[in-house]
């Protein structure tokens, strides 16, 4: 997470991410998904740390909070951006979220 505070954009209607539901958006050139793990929203970096392959296109498991990369497997925790198994060993970025006046926004550099 950022250690001082970014800038907040918006990234929808919290009524248009329904629990188990996921959103992906780009801001400054990087992409950025959102998932809603039964009603806790979180955001990581779309970029698997293993070969740099799109991790929200992966499986999403709301009830474990977790998203498979799609390319070589590899599980990663949406609360931390760690990786809960291998070939991925280092963690993605993660991004605050927030709810303001039913919109979810992003805190971002």
């Amino acid at each position: 997470m950022p250690e001082t505070a970014g800038t907040s954009i918006a990234v929808c209607p919290l009524a248009e991410l329904p629990p188990g539901a996921t959103r992906l958006l780009e801001h400054d050139g990087a992409k950025i998904g959102v998932f809603n793990c039964e009603g806790a929203l979180y955001a990581i970096e779309d970029r698997c740390s293993h070969d740099d392959g799109p991790l929200a296109e992966g499986e999403f498991d709301p009830a474990a909070c977790t998203v498979e990369c799609p390319r070589h497997g590899s599980l990663f925790d949406l609360t931390t951006g760690r990786p809960k198994t291998l070939p991925a060993y280092a963690p993605v970025r993660t991004f605050s979220v927030t709810i303001e006046d039913d919109t979810i926004n992003l805190e971002v550099d």
